[in-house]
């Protein structure tokens, strides 16, 4: 029964991130609230491993937590400088 209220809790705050994701004032806080949800994605896979008697669910938790974490540096790269730095990259040579 803790169990089932604690997966509540997690898909009541998923909905309410969604929600600001969808209302933020500013780009930067629609970024946060969708890197908030991959974590709350990462601990909504945990739960449900740990409900299921499944392990290996942690494993791709961890998985989508790298790719959420790389995922969110990269946007704010890309919003911060307008590319990804391949341009800037590109230009230059290196000493020989």
């Amino acid at each position: 029964m803790m169990f089932l209220v604690a997966i509540i809790a997690v898909v009541v705050t998923m909905l309410l991130i969604l929600v600001r994701a969808l209302l933020g004032p500013t780009v930067y806080d629609r970024i946060l609230a969708i890197n908030l949800f991959g974590t709350k994605t990462v601990l909504f896979v945990a739960v449900l491993g740990f409900l299921n008697g499944r392990p290996e669910f942690l494993d791709l938790g961890l998985i989508y937590a790298l790719i959420n974490f790389i995922g969110t540096v990269t946007v704010l790269k890309f919003m911060q400088y307008g590319d990804l730095g391949w341009e800037a990259a590109s230009k230059e040579k290196p000493d020989v």
